[in-house]
Order: C-alpha cells, then structure tokens, then sequence
C-alpha cells in the first residue's frame, strides 16, 4: 500500500498498530507491531489475525471481530497475543472500522497495548504521541486534505477516527 503523509504518522510510532480487512487479514502494520511480535513485516502482511494469539485466546479474538463488525469498533478489549517465538504477552485491542467514500467497510486500524509494558513512563510516550500524531492530522486536513484522492481520504479519516479514540482512551485505567 502506498503511504499517505496521514500513514507516515504510524511507521515509527510507538504504538503496535495494524490494518486489516473484513475478514481479518493483515493488510499493513508498522515496525512496532512487526519487531514486537517478532517478524519481519513480509512475514505478516496478508496473514490472519488469529496467527498472532494462541490457541486459547483465538475465542476472545472471534468475540472482538464479532463486536467490530456489529458495532464499528473495538475499545478495551484484553486479548493474549503470541510472538514468534512463541511467549505471549497481555494486550489491550482497540479497533475503529475504516470506510472507503461510498461508506463500504474496509477493514479496520486496530492499536495494541502490551500491558506489560503500561507504566506511567509509557503512558506518557502515548499520550505525547497521540497529542502530537492529531496536530500533524489536523495540519494536513488544512494544507492538503481537498487535493487527496479518494482512498487517501479514506486513509486519513480512519486514521483521525481511531487517533479520535485513543485521546480520549484512559490508559491509567488499563494498567495492570
């Protein structure tokens, strides 16, 4: 997939982030999402997301595809994923449904947090990113969003929905 500057926003971001389509297959991710699991991002790209939990949490992963599709999105949902090398950690999914301009589902952006992880020091990094990953949306709604095409508008809209979300996301408050 070709990268929007709305895209650029995600290639080193700290959070793992990842699209996929209506059926659960990977279509991009950024390199947090890749190194995190372990794989290079060849290895993931055109995958199934059950290929990243363990057996025993593709039931909780079924449920969070099911809310998705009912509701449009996905927030807080503690689901186990697995790395490459086969240890897992606890996440947390978030996921916002992503349209093309005729308003037929896409797929959906889908941001994980390694509970692991979440201490008030990551918290922070988050939160700075996601203040900051708004204003540069919010800069290229004015400079640039009338000259984007129509998947490029897409892009941005799902990414200023789910960037949308995640402000208003109590991080504290998933900390284990």
């Amino acid at each position: 997939m070709p990268q929007t500057e709305a895209r650029k926003i995600l290639k080193d971001a700290p959070i793992m982030w990842r699209r996929i389509n209506s059926i659960g297959i990977i279509l991009d991710c950024n390199s947090t999402y890749a190194s995190k699991l372990g794989y290079a991002k060849t290895e993931i790209l055109g995958r199934t997301i059950f290929e990243h939990v363990p057996k025993d949490a593709w039931e909780a992963m079924n449920d969070s595809l099911k809310t998705w599709f009912e509701t449009g999105n996905v927030t807080d949902r503690e689901i186990t994923f697995k790395k490459q090398d086969g240890s897992t950690f606890p996440g947390i999914l978030h996921a916002v449904s992503l349209y093309d301009e005729k308003k037929n589902l896409l797929g959906s952006n889908t941001v994980i947090f390694d509970l692991t992880e979440l201490n008030d020091k990551k918290i922070k990094e988050f939160e700075d990113y996601f203040k900051e990953a708004k204003e540069k949306l919010d800069e290229i709604k004015k400079s640039e969003y009338n000259n984007l095409d129509e998947n490029s508008k897409s892009e941005y809209e799902g990414l200023k929905k789910m960037f949308d979300m995640l402000v208003t996301t109590d991080l504290r408050s998933l900390k284990k």
